[in-house]
């Protein structure tokens, strides 16, 4: 019976982000209601999942990756917020830029600095710097969705080749099942689908595009918040590698440096920097928190049982393909974890198509990746409905990377 109810919860919140523009309800506010309404339903009837303390337990598991996750938010958008209020963001990369461009060169650039960036920097970070970009193009509505639906699976492509990019690809390394070097070649098919979904979106697009950037002095003050953005990345990425150390705890600790500065540099003209974290859309970290809800929800009604029957009736190339078309809709994290520790076996080629499946799949859905929900939340335009109606383009260019990725590792001896 609470299965059920559940289960109807979760339908009612997809349905809920479905339907968003038609029935004039924020997604932020739907999904938290659920998703808090289904862990209480949990708490009052814990029969059915394993007794209170089972309940607890793993709701206090939840509410720790939440709660490192909406931190982690916070340091990341307080930098961004900075930079973009000042014009740092547009004015760099406009500097990049030539004055007049065709729309077709400009999603190129899109697409290529996106699945560059997200390499190095988190996708949330890479998507909220990229949106900034998009947000700011002189070109309609139209065209800034297929900018931004070429940037989201760019991004979740372009994690997937380093295990600094992608947490699934740092899971699946540390498990042991994949050496770096193979992991390295993921990026050659991951390049290939971003280029093919392309292929697809430039269509049509024939304008030429005149990129008139505001008249912005970039200070001292700005490149010394940019210069500690960048060092905070540097450090996230080589304290996680050498040692070991959590990516929040640097961020956070970057955050506080960039307060420390302002203090340091007198900026008293734009009051306490502490405003800038005031001025953060919270709509953003609501909506992440009811979707995080939901998935751990979902793993405890026992959503992800599947994935070994997946494994025990398929090959290893097709469970992975399907596997890919499942983290469009649970996440990819708790989709790994489950398989990792199910006992699935394979060989390097198939946690090779693994990789790349269950790291790009999730673009399938705007609801399916942390880019694609930033990127909804950020741009109003983006909704569920209107990015499923690039689907069919999405849905080519990541069968296209895996494709590749299976026709690359089929010639390993």
């Amino acid at each position: 019976m609470m299965h059920a109810f559940c289960y109807t919860l979760i339908l009612l919140a997809l349905a809920a982000i479905l339907f968003e523009d038609k029935i004039h309800l924020s997604k932020a506010k739907s999904t938290l209601l659920l998703g808090t309404l289904g862990w209480i339903a949990l708490w009052i009837f814990p029969q059915d999942f394993g007794g209170r303390d089972h309940v607890r337990l793993r709701f206090e598991e939840e509410l720790l990756g939440i709660s490192s996750l909406w931190l982690f938010l916070v340091a990341t958008m307080t930098f961004v917020a900075y930079l973009n209020k000042q014009g740092f963001i547009e004015a760099l990369i406009y500097r990049w830029l030539p004055s007049r461009m065709s729309l077709k060169k400009l999603m190129l650039f899109v697409g290529l600095f996106a699945f560059a960036f997200s390499s190095l920097a988190d996708n949330i970070t890479a998507t909220l710097v990229c949106l900034s970009l998009i947000l700011t193009l002189p070109v309609e509505t139209a065209a800034k969705l297929r900018c931004t639906v070429l940037a989201v699976f760019a991004i979740n492509s372009g994690g997937v080749a380093l295990i600094t990019g992608d947490v699934t690809t740092l899971m699946i390394f540390l498990a042991g099942k994949l050496p770096v070097a193979d992991i390295l070649l993921l990026g050659l098919p991951a390049l290939g689908g971003v280029l093919v979904l392309y292929a697809l979106l430039q269509h049509g697009m024939t304008h030429t595009v005149t990129l008139t950037p505001r008249a912005i002095t970039l200070r001292g003050r700005d490149w010394v918040v940019a210069g500690i953005f960048l060092l905070t990345l540097t450090a996230t990425i080589s304290g996680s590698l050498l040692f070991s150390i959590p990516p929040l705890l640097v961020f956070l600790f970057g955050l506080s440096v960039m307060f420390m500065a302002g203090w340091w540099l007198g900026i008293s003209d734009e009051g306490d920097w502490l405003d800038y974290v005031r001025v953060i859309e919270f709509e953003t970290l609501f909506f992440f928190l009811g979707v995080l809800l939901l998935v751990g929800l979902a793993l405890e009604l026992g959503a992800l049982d599947v994935i070994p029957a997946l494994y025990a009736n398929h090959p290893a190339m097709m469970a992975n393909y399907l596997m890919g078309l499942m983290s469009a809709l649970i996440d990819n994290v708790p989709m790994t974890a489950a398989l990792l520790k199910s006992g699935v076996t394979m060989d390097d080629r198939g946690w090779f198509g693994l990789t790349y499946a269950i790291g790009v799949g999730g673009s399938l859905l705007v609801i399916g990746s942390a880019a694609g929900i930033v990127a909804m939340s950020k741009m109003r335009e983006l909704t569920f409905t209107a990015y499923l109606r690039f689907c069919p383009q999405v849905l080519l260019a990541y069968s296209t990377g895996y494709g590749l990725a299976c026709l690359l590792s089929s010639q390993w001896q």
